[in-house]
C-alpha cells in the first residue's frame, strides 16, 4: 500500500494510472453513454439549488441513499460498473455495495466542502474514489482547522481510497476552475448499510 497522505486522523491513498490510458478512455465513453444522469435540487443552507454537476446513483441491491436533502433510489450496477468494482474490491480488500456518479462537464461543475458521513454509510466508512476524464484539483482539509489543508491532482484513472476515522476529521471538495477542462466522470464507490 502507498503511504497515507493524511498526517493523522484517518487514512488517504491515491494510485495514479489505477487503470491504464486505453481502458480508462474506454471507460469515459461507456460511462457518459450510461441512462440516468440528472441535474438534482438540493438543499444548501434551507435553500434549494441545483448541483452544479450530473449525478447517477447505482447499486447492488435496492437500497436507497440520501444526502443534502435528496433520496437517490438505485439503477442496477452496468456490466462496466461491476467490472470496475471488481477490480476495487480485489485490490483493495473492501467491499462496496453502491456507487454515486458525479459528470463533471466542465471547469464550472463542482463539489463543495463535505464529508460522507451519512449514518448510512456507518461508522469510518471506506470510500473508493476512481476518476475517468481531465485531470482536476481535489482539495482536503481538516474539519476542526480549516486552514490545515492540502490540494492534489487526481489524473485519469487513478483510484483515492479514504478510509478509517477521515470521514469525521476531513472534509474534502472538487473546487470551481476557470481553467478550460473537458469532462470528468468521477465514481465513488460506498457500502451503504
Amino acid at each position: 500500500m502507498h503511504r497515507n497522505l493524511l498526517p493523522q486522523d484517518g487514512e488517504m491513498y491515491v494510485f495514479d494510472h489505477f487503470f491504464a490510458p486505453e481502458i480508462a478512455d474506454r471507460y469515459l465513453r461507456q460511462l457518459k453513454k450510461m441512462p440516468g444522469w440528472k441535474q438534482e435540487p438540493i438543499r444548501i443552507f434551507g435553500k434549494e439549488v441545483l448541483q452544479p454537476r450530473l449525478t447517477a446513483f447505482c447499486g447492488i441491491n435496492d437500497t436507497a441513499y440520501a444526502y443534502s436533502g435528496i433520496r437517490m433510489h438505485p439503477q442496477p450496477m452496468t456490466d462496466e460498473l461491476l467490472a470496475i468494482l471488481d477490480e476495487i474490491e480485489q485490490f483493495s480488500q473492501l467491499s462496496f455495495t453502491h456507487v454515486l456518479l458525479n459528470w463533471y462537464r466542465n471547469g464550472s461543475d463542482s463539489m463543495g466542502w463535505h464529508r460522507d458521513n451519512e449514518a448510512s454509510l456507518g461508522k469510518d466508512p471506506a470510500i473508493a474514489s476512481v476518476s475517468f476524464g481531465e485531470p482536476r484539483t481535489f482539495q482536503v482539509r481538516r474539519k476542526k482547522n480549516p486552514k490545515e489543508k492540502f490540494s492534489l491532482i487526481l489524473p485519469h484513472g487513478s483510484l483515492l481510497l479514504m478510509k478509517g476515522s477521515m470521514q469525521t476529521h476531513w472534509e474534502h471538495s472538487l473546487p470551481k476552475t476557470k481553467v478550460s477542462t473537458g469532462d470528468r466522470i468521477n465514481l465513488t464507490f460506498r457500502k451503504i448499510f
